[in-house]
């Protein structure tokens, strides 16, 4: 007599439904992944790398014409971070989380443009102003009697020979709307100064 099929509570478990199940889970967490990281990509303000701090080297290197930046007080994230080449100080603050609540944004230029290892401190309102504007005062003459053109005030500038009250004002103007001087001969580029006046004052500045 032969012998009957076997009934399907006899049957063995199915594998492939077993491995069906598996690699739709696998799939799942695959997909679950990928869309969580594509939120951050477009959550993110800026493309820059931030550079720990938290012991180790880092391998991170600016591209071709980047600028290594170090942002400190009333932001988010404080640290050092790679900005484009043409970067402004709004894009420093952006790649640093935004500024708290209590941050100066008066006491900041969010146009200027930025130079490569340049350190910007936002201070909170009402506290870090008046100290930080002190210690730009002090510094802006050095030991060998120079005037700093990145950290002169009105005053420091007017001490230089010709410079009167305008053309003082007009070089604090320019720092303001293109950021740091990078050489002495960059004050050609201040309306007003021609070789002549520059050649008077050459050995009296720095940068």
């Amino acid at each position: 007599m032969p012998a009957s099929p076997p009934s399907e509570q006899d049957a063995p478990p199915r594998p492939r439904l077993r491995l069906g199940i598996g690699a739709a889970v696998t799939l799942g967490l695959v997909v679950l992944s990928a869309a969580v990281g594509w939120g951050i990509l477009r959550g993110q303000s800026t493309p820059v790398d931030a550079i720990s701090l938290k012991g180790g080297s880092s391998t991170s290197t600016p591209a071709d014409g980047g600028l290594y930046v170090h942002v400190l007080g009333e932001v988010e994230h404080p640290g050092l971070y790679i900005l484009d080449a043409d970067a402004r100080l709004v894009d420093a603050l952006a790649a640093a989380g935004g500024t708290r609540e209590d941050a100066d944004l008066q006491a900041v230029n969010l146009a200027r443009a930025l130079t490569d290892g340049e350190q910007i401190i936002v201070p909170a309102r009402g506290v870090a102003s008046d100290a930080a504007a002190g210690e730009a005062a002090e510094s802006a003459i050095g030991a060998d009697g120079k005037v700093d053109l990145n950290a002169a005030t009105q005053d420091d500038l007017e001490t230089l020979p010709r410079i009167g009250p305008a053309l003082a004002q007009r070089i604090l103007d320019w720092r303001e709307k293109n950021g740091r001087f990078r050489a002495v001969d960059d004050l050609l580029a201040v309306p007003g100064i021609g070789d002549k006046l520059l050649a008077g004052m050459r050995d009296k500045v720095r940068v």
